[in-house]
């Protein structure tokens, strides 16, 4: 696969004499390149729809042209079936330790707060709803029809799933990211960037705050004061639909991870990950009942 992505990206006609180009870390549904040409870097991310996953290709490059003309997310330099080439950005990729760092925090709760308020304003195409339930539903749907290892649980989540929906009750719509892992944020020293819009689309702020929150482990005191920077308001009204959120947030990355087990080709310790964000989300899922 590697040896295949190196060619592809060496052939994109967007390239006069590409050089240097290595595989990049950290992409876990597509492939991720480094290319050099004529002088500049750039970044190359390979990767076809993952329909099991309601990834599409071209809702990423709707939602990444609109980030980069808003000044969230790199450039788009070049499109393709399949391709997706843009700007390479000389900065730190953040890890959950950084997340959680009081220096960073608030920088990206306000960046969360701009991306949702501004970046539907430059918005000109349709791009997809991303209602974590009805995520959720179609993974367990999915899973049990696959014969996933993981079969037993899938009732239990599902009734699960219904309380929380419930729970979260009625909500604004925003233009999220949804994906807010800690390598989907990088600093340049200056500035914060968002990247990888692969599962952006409309949702209520509450699941990137709560997907914040769940993938990189921040303690209570930081979540209310999370909640208080971005609603300008106490916490308390806002505190059990976003717990809720943030059991669907931590639902879905463990449904994630338990169909990728089964269809993704990705050299990746999937049953490692199912893992770690089971143990999360059984402990979220303890907190919530007890609010």
């Amino acid at each position: 696969m590697s040896e295949q992505a190196i060619t592809r990206a060496a052939g994109l006609s967007c390239f006069q004499n590409p050089k240097d180009i290595k595989l990049l870390g950290g992409g876990i549904t597509n492939v991720n390149l480094t290319v050099t040409d004529e002088g500049k870097q750039y970044v190359v991310r390979l990767g076809s729809d993952i329909p099991e996953h309601g990834v599409m290709r071209w809702n990423e490059l709707a939602l990444s042209q609109a980030a980069a003309q808003a000044g969230f997310s790199p450039q788009v330099i070049h499109h393709e079936h399949g391709v997706l080439v843009l700007e390479f950005l000389t900065a730190t990729t953040f890890t959950e330790q950084d997340v959680t760092n009081p220096a960073n925090l608030p920088r990206i709760i306000d960046l969360m707060s701009r991306v949702h308020h501004e970046l539907g304003r430059v918005l000109t195409q349709p791009v997809l709803a991303f209602w974590p339930y009805q995520v959720n539903r179609t993974y367990i749907t999915r899973l049990n029809a696959s014969g996933s290892r993981h079969k037993s649980l899938l009732p239990d989540l599902l009734a699960q799933v219904k309380r929380l929906e419930f729970a979260t009750g009625p909500v604004d719509l925003v233009i999220g990211h949804n994906d807010l892992l800690a390598a989907n944020i990088l600093d340049d020293g200056t500035r914060l960037w968002l990247i990888d819009w692969e599962y952006g689309g409309y949702n209520s702020p509450l699941f990137d705050l709560a997907g914040l929150a769940s993938n990189n482990g921040l303690s209570e005191p930081q979540e209310r004061a999370m909640l208080e920077q971005y609603f300008n308001a106490a916490p308390d009204q806002y505190w059990r639909p976003y717990q809720a959120m943030k059991c669907a947030s931590l639902m879905r990355e463990t449904l994630w991870s338990m169909t990728s087990e089964i269809h993704s080709e990705l050299d990746f310790d999937y049953a490692q990950y199912t893992s770690e964000n089971l143990d999360r989300l059984t402990a979220a899922l303890s907190d919530f009942a007890n609010t």
